[in-house]
């Protein structure tokens, strides 16, 4: 899995960050990773703690762009979770999560790695209909969700350091593994015309 990787929907080769135990591609706009079990990419606050084992498929644009998918995963273990990746290097990077939270229940997760990460969660889900989408603008990116409706919901917006590739990942810290299945992915190189107001 060293070639690089083609998806029709995301305008430029991808990589892989760290190899999957499977993936596909199913069509233009579809892919599934298969993360293997005890994978994570975090790095802990309050000790010596340094996860970075989990599979991401990552490239890079240039410019504004938003990417979007519709999260679709099992979530059989805690911390099972499908991610929109921003991956500087292995300090700088920054994720969007649909993931399984210890009340076993499908949570909206962000969390910003600058040297260590941050890690907040938003709200719970249905876990049905969970889209994700992360934006450029500028020097500045967002994160926004849609659940079970059409408005996107901003959920952060931030900086950061470096010039990170963008993509998928998915991880399982705590059990066997998982498979995500990112679908309906969209690419636009189009500015957001309203941050906050669910454009």
């Amino acid at each position: 899995m060293t070639e690089p990787v083609v998806l029709p929907a995301f305008p430029a080769p991808m990589r892989w960050l760290h190899e999957p135990v499977a993936y596909e591609v199913t069509g233009k706009d579809a892919l599934s990773i298969t993360a293997g079990p005890k994978t994570d990419l975090f790095c802990d606050p309050g000790g010596p703690d340094r996860f970075d084992s989990a599979p991401a498929l990552v490239g890079r644009l240039d410019g504004d762009f938003t990417l979007s998918a519709r999260v679709r995963l099992d979530l059989l273990s805690t911390y099972d979770a499908g991610v929109l990746l921003l991956y500087a290097d292995p300090g700088h990077w920054a994720k969007l999560c649909l993931e399984l939270s210890p009340q076993g229940r499908p949570t909206i997760v962000t969390v910003v790695n600058r040297g260590v990460s941050d890690d907040c969660n938003a709200f719970d889900v249905d876990g049905g209909d969970v889209r994700l989408r992360l934006s450029r603008l500028g020097s500045a990116y967002a994160f926004h969700v849609a659940a079970g409706s059409d408005f996107w919901r901003l959920i952060r917006y931030f900086a950061l350091d470096g010039d990170p590739e963008i993509g998928f990942h998915a991880q399982s810290p705590t059990g066997e593994g998982c498979t995500v299945r990112f679908e309906d992915i969209r690419h636009s190189a189009e500015r957001l015309t309203d941050l906050r107001g669910g454009a």
